[in-house]
This record gives C-alpha cells, sequence and structure tokens, in this order.
C-alpha cells in the first residue's frame, strides 16, 4: 500500500513539475492564444519547428492533449471492464444543454459567456443531470441501461441543439466558437484552459493509482468487495466522477461527438496486448497519450484539420493495429496459434490411427498385443485414409510433420511408428480412452457417438485432469485400457502378416 501511494505521488508530482516547466516556458513570437494564427506555409522548417514543439502554443497543446489521451486510457480500463463505455458516450452528448445554457445565462447579465469556467460548469450541471436521468430510468422502470443510454444521448443532444441555434439568435454576445465543444478544436485553447485540463488530468491519473486496487476489485468482483468491507458505493461513485470530469475537460479538445474515443479505444486496444489489468492499466494510458500527441500535432501541421478528429482516427491506427499485432488476442497471433493447434491435432491424430489399426492388425493375427512396444507391423496411406477421412495431401502433410519430429518411418506406402512414436501415440491413445470412459459413465452418451465427442476436448487434456478422470472411473490405468466402442475390422495383406501367424 505505501510503495503503491509512493508511486502515485511520485507520479503526480512528475506530471506537475512538467505542466509548471512547460506553462513557464518564455513564448515564442507565436501568439500563445491561436494555432489558428500560425502561417499556412508547409514549409520544412516549419513543420520542423511543431514536430519539435518549439513554439510556445504548440507545445503547450500538445502536452495538454498527452496527459488527457493518458488519463482518458487509464480511466477507461476500469470503465471498460465494468462495462460503463457508453456511460461516457451518454454523458458527453448530455453536455451540450448545459454548455448553451451557461452560455446564454452568462451573456444575459454581462458576462463573458466564453468563460471556460463559466461552460464546464453547465457542462458539469447538465452531464450530472444525465446520468441522474439514466439511473432513474433504469431503476424506476423495466427499461435496459442501454435503452436509458439511447434516450438520454438523443434528448439531451437535440436539446442542446435545440438551444444552440436560440443562442445564434440573441443579439448580445456571439455565439461562434461554441461550435468547437461539438468537435474539438485545440486552436481555440490558451494557456488557462490547457492549465485545468493539465490539472484535471494528474488528478485523474493520481486517483487511479491511489485507488487501483480498489478499483481492480471493484471490476472483477463487486460482491466480494462488499463483503470485504470495501464501500463499493463509494467507489462507484468515485469512477463515474473520473469518467465525469474525462468528459469534460475533452470536450474542447476532442469535442462532445469523439471524447468517448478518450475512454474507450485505447483501453479496447490494450486488451488485445495483455490479459493481466496492470498491464491493460499501463499500455491503456500510454496509448491514450501518444493518440493525444500525435493528433494534436498532425492538427497543429495542417491547421483546417480539427483536433478531435485528429486524435480520433490516430487511436483508430493504434486500435487496428493492435488488433493485428496483439501478442494475447491479436488477429495474426490468434491466427498462428490456431495453425499450431490444428498441426498438432492432425498429428495426434494421425499417431492415434496408426496405433488403432495396429491393434486391429494384431487383434486379426490373434498375437498379444504390447501397448507400448512396436511390433514390427506397418500401416499403408490406404487405411489412414480410410481411418480419418482425410483427403491425400493433408495426410501427406501430417506424415511429413511426423517424419521431421521422428515419430513415424515411411517406406513407400508403408508407414511405421518409431519408438518414440510408439511411446507418443499410447499416450494418447490413453487419454482419448479414459474421456471416453469418463463420457459414457458419467455424462451417458452412447458409445457409439462418444468417440467423436471425446475428439473434441481430447486435446487439451492435463495430467491433472486425467489423474481426475482415473479416480473418478475408480481405477488406475496404467497401460492403455481397452476402447469402449468397435474400431472396426482389418483388413491385412499376406506380406503384412508376421511369420507364424494364422490366416
Amino acid at each position: 500500500m505505501i510503495s503503491r501511494r509512493c508511486t502515485a505521488a511520485l507520479t503526480v508530482a512528475c506530471c506537475a513539475l512538467l505542466v509548471c516547466s512547460t506553462l513557464h516556458a518564455q513564448p515564442s513570437s507565436v501568439s500563445p492564444r491561436s494555432i489558428d494564427k500560425r502561417t499556412e506555409s508547409t514549409s520544412w522548417n516549419q513543420s520542423l519547428r511543431v514536430i519539435f514543439l518549439r513554439d510556445y502554443n504548440t507545445r503547450v497543446v500538445v502536452f495538454g492533449t498527452t496527459l488527457l489521451g493518458c488519463a482518458g486510457g487509464m480511466v477507461g480500463s476500469f470503465t471498460l471492464l465494468r462495462k460503463r463505455a457508453l456511460m461516457g458516450d451518454a454523458l458527453s452528448h448530455a453536455t451540450l444543454p448545459g454548455i448553451v445554457l451557461a452560455f446564454i445565462i452568462a451573456t444575459r447579465f454581462g458576462l463573458d459567456g466564453k468563460s471556460l469556467p463559466f461552460l464546464l460548469s453547465g457542462a458539469t450541471v447538465s452531464g450530472l443531470l444525465g446520468v441522474g436521468v439514466i439511473l432513474l430510468i433504469r431503476q424506476r422502470t423495466r427499461l435496459k441501461e442501454d435503452t436509458a443510454l439511447g434516450a438520454v444521448l438523443s434528448v439531451f443532444f437535440g436539446g442542446g441543439l435545440a438551444l444552440l441555434s436560440v443562442s445564434q439568435q440573441m443579439q448580445q454576445g456571439h455565439v461562434a466558437g461554441l461550435e468547437s465543444f461539438i468537435y474539438g478544436k485545440t486552436a481555440s485553447m490558451g494557456a488557462h484552459d490547457i492549465r485545468l485540463i493539465m490539472l484535471a488530468a494528474i488528478v485523474c491519473i493520481g486517483i487511479c493509482l491511489l485507488l487501483f486496487k480498489e478499483f481492480k476489485l471493484l471490476c472483477f468482483d463487486e460482491e466480494f468487495a462488499a463483503s470485504r468491507g470495501f464501500p463499493v458505493m463509494r467507489l462507484d461513485i468515485v469512477l463515474m466522477a473520473l469518467v465525469v470530469t474525462i468528459c469534460i475537460v475533452g470536450l474542447q479538445a476532442v469535442g462532445i461527438v469523439l471524447v468517448i474515443a478518450l475512454l474507450i479505444i485505447p483501453a479496447a486496444a490494450a486488451r488485445f496486448w495483455t490479459d493481466q489489468l496492470s498491464s491493460m492499466f499501463a499500455i491503456s494510458g500510454g496509448l491514450g497519450a501518444l493518440g493525444g500527441m500525435v493528433g494534436a500535432e498532425i492538427s497543429a501541421l495542417f491547421s483546417r484539420l480539427p483536433s478531435g478528429a485528429m486524435i480520433v482516427l490516430v487511436y483508430t491506427l493504434l486500435f487496428s493495429a493492435s488488433m493485428l499485432l496483439g501478442r494475447r488476442r491479436g488477429v495474426l497471433i490468434r491466427g498462428l496459434r490456431r495453425l499450431r493447434l490444428n498441426r498438432q491435432i492432425d498429428r495426434q491424430h494421425l499417431l492415434r490411427a496408426i496405433y488403432e489399426l495396429r491393434e486391429l492388425t494384431i487383434s486379426a493375427t490373434r498375437n498379444k498385443f504390447e501397448p507400448t512396444r512396436n511390433q514390427g507391423f506397418d500401416v499403408d496411406r490406404m487405411q489412414l485414409l480410410a481411418k480419418r477421412s482425410w483427403s491425400a495431401g493433408r495426410l501427406g502433410t501430417a506424415i511429413r510433420r511426423a517424419v521431421r519430429d521422428d515419430l513415424v518411418r515411411v517406406d513407400g506406402d508403408d508407414i511405421t511408428l518409431t519408438e518414440e512414436g510408439m511411446v507418443e501415440a499410447a499416450r494418447l491413445t490413453r487419454q482419448h480412452r479414459l474421456w471416453e470412459l469418463y463420457l459414457i459413465t458419467y455424462a451417458e452418451i452412447a458409445p457409439s457417438r462418444v468417440d467423436r465427442d471425446a475428439d473434441a476436448i481430447e486435446h487439451v487434456l492435463e495430467p491433472e485432469l486425467i489423474s481426475e478422470l482415473e479416480g473418478l472411473l475408480a481405477r488406475r490405468y496404467t497401460d492403455v485400457p481397452a476402447s469402449p466402442h468397435d474400431l472396426g475390422t482389418a483388413s491385412i495383406s499376406p506380406s503384412l502378416r508376421p511369420p507364424g501367424s494364422e490366416a
């Protein structure tokens, strides 16, 4: 607990020092109020100034969106696991009426209607009202939460657009600039706005680090957390307050429509890389910070591109790359694992088929069958094709891999198990038949159907589970048990019969 709090305090302190050094740096000749005032020139030198953050306003905006993205990714990790991701979407859309009402009220009283504290205060009140309506609908009616979310999202956003059209007809004040809260526009932010965003982001990051263990327990087992005395309701309120904070302070940077991307996309992308919450938390924060930084720099390079759209597009690229390359759940790695599993299954089926054909052959010649001893009987490809119903190409591929692994030997069309292959085939057959016996005894599956059902699971049986199967069946099979169903009949050519055997 102490080390975790020290880590959180150190992280927050480092972020605070970074903010102070950034905000108190000497501004360059570029106006600190607006990136839009920079020249439209696309010269190489000017691009380098933006990329290396030489201009004061660019530096401040990029640091602000980076911290905001990091905080959004961290908070989003918990909301995604709590299945509350769409709550942020409804909350962000519900803020529009509050923003416009705050502008109208401030203008009526002769105040600056575009003052960020006024607008964010209105957004907070409206957003919390939307959350309250969602909770009220969910508790007082039989409607599900997704229905309540959709209703509140559309009604509040529609009301906000109606109020926005009313504010455009006012003689007092000037409504231009409020649209930046819909689409996001970092160019309209000044040092004071960025300072507020950075402060809120640092507070969110610090709370997430301090309450990481509690949030982890809340996400995975809420009832257990309550039984252990954790204040589940308060923790849930704190988590929702973090969501509210991210949505509110991210409005001007990303916009009402796209602010939900700060919470969902980095966390969803992190899930492709890990199954551990601590790793997911760090990766999500890193992806959020990277997307915020790159998106803001692209918007600074091309002044006509809105920052919100650029940040979300960068998030989309990161998500796509994670979906393809993620080492835990990525499409490519899952495809490789599936290919490896299919090859393993084919090898196991090949070895078991050879083993069972040997059983039939030796039984037909009335010789004593020794399960783990190679007794000189070969099988041919036609027998294997009939046994497995494979194509010739698939069988040939499986045989080549088995030869490479020194499990079988091939002499023309005749195939023989090696000593190592014989031991492995006996183990696989024993494992398969133990599962068949279990299904027949406890699942009441007919012996005529049990072979197919056992095939579906035998490839993932662990030694511990096999021991449990033996215990349940009240036997200790040291050798391969007899098959509980008919294996068929063996067709043996005279050349395959050992000397002295009867026809």
